[in-house]
């Protein structure tokens, strides 16, 4: 069988890309042959090639979206999420799972279950940490019902059936207190268990990277990480935090004194923006913006 045909045979399998290579004549002589040894094709019995594996983008259709662990740094999250849902519908599309940690899983669960209403949770936020901002030891004030609070807030906002919208989608970093064993959880009785999830995690596992496909990770702490502030002028030295590999830099420690105590509303406004612009950097990146 003439060569021009075992390529046009292997070029017409359904789902096969097939491999670049110079061009000839459809009538004209051969390529140059093959170098090096063992690089002969193989013919099957019906003289076409053997079925291929997946290409590489096929491989790469599986997307997950995973959310650190960041307490009241949550808007920054909130603004990556709205440029994700704004302008990253091409990635999302793709997103097989979303995971998180402590704030980060609330911020996946609302992407995951109503991202209509990303806007709302980011109104709830700045009221819920003015609210601790007045209290005496912050969240950790006496007599001050964190939980109650925080549920309020996400029933107004949650569909009534956000955990079965989040049933094996949404995989939630959990640590036991006693024993400090980490695992994910990904199936929820409740709603109001959904929300419990949230609070449970990030003490050792800040981070989940989930074990099949890319985890696109977001973090508002600077580190390597796919979408995350970039501190300028410092030394490349990381340390790993709760599974983050974080900068250690002088912005970083900041902003880890900020997400125990909520800053003002104003640098709230610009964590916010912060989020949606480094998504939007993201997203170009990668070729993923519309």
């Amino acid at each position: 069988m003439p060569t021009e045909q075992v390529e046009r045979g292997a070029e017409e399998q359904p789902g096969v890309r097939p491999q670049s290579r110079p061009w000839t004549p459809p009538f004209g002589p051969a390529g140059p042959p093959l170098k090096g040894k063992g690089e002969k094709r193989r013919k099957t019995t019906s003289g076409r090639q053997p079925r291929r594996g997946p290409s590489t983008s096929a491989r790469m259709k599986h997307i997950n979206l995973s959310f650190a662990a960041c307490g009241f740094l949550g808007i920054y999250h909130l603004g990556a999420a709205s440029a994700l849902y704004r302008h990253g519908r091409k990635l999302l599309k793709d997103v097989k799972a979303f995971a998180g940690a402590s704030a980060g899983s609330l911020v996946a669960t609302v992407l995951l279950t109503a991202p209509e209403r990303i806007e709302e949770c980011n109104e709830f936020t700045y009221k819920f940490a003015e609210e601790i901002r007045r209290q005496s030891f912050g969240a950790l004030t006496p007599g001050y019902d964190f939980m109650a609070r925080l549920r309020s807030g996400m029933d107004l906002i949650l569909p009534a059936n956000a955990h079965e919208l989040a049933h094996n989608r949404l995989h939630v970093s959990v640590t036991n207190t006693k024993t400090r064993q980490n695992y994910l959880v990904s199936k929820f009785s409740s709603r109001e268990d959904l929300i419990k999830k949230w609070v449970d995690g990030g003490l050792t596992n800040g981070l989940p990277i989930l074990p099949v496909g890319r985890t696109v990770t977001i973090s508002p702490f600077s580190g390597r990480l796919d979408i995350s502030p970039q501190d300028k002028g410092q030394l490349n030295v990381y340390v790993n935090v709760a599974k983050q590999d974080m900068m250690l830099s002088v912005a970083n420690l900041v902003r880890l004194n900020q997400a125990l105590f909520p800053p003002s509303k104003r640098k709230m406004e610009s964590l916010y923006q912060h989020g949606f612009g480094d998504a939007i950097k993201f997203l170009l990146k990668e070729n993923w913006f519309e």
